[in-house]
């Protein structure tokens, strides 16, 4: 019997390059990376992907995405959200 482990963040900083088309600072062991000044950040298991605008010292959570079993996908929206609220 073969078990098999799938952890959906693993393609999580590969995924952030591939979207936004720029190597991203990886930061808190590649649960969150900064591109620019957003941070974005999987929580809740790896089930929440937060965008997270940092100016200094401060944090402002901006919208969150649902991440389901595709995490480029999860990645792709957040994109998206971000062009909303910026």
């Amino acid at each position: 019997m073969t078990m098999r482990f799938e952890d959906p963040a693993a393609d999580f900083v590969p995924a952030v390059q591939r979207v936004f088309g720029a190597e991203p600072r990886v930061l808190d062991g590649s649960r969150a990376v900064l591109v620019g000044d957003v941070k974005l950040q999987l929580e809740a298991g790896e089930r929440e992907l937060w965008l997270i605008e940092t100016k200094g010292p401060l944090e402002h959570r901006l919208a969150m995405v649902e991440v389901e079993l595709d995490i480029e996908a999860a990645v792709r929206e957040a994109k998206e959200k971000l062009r909303d609220v910026q």
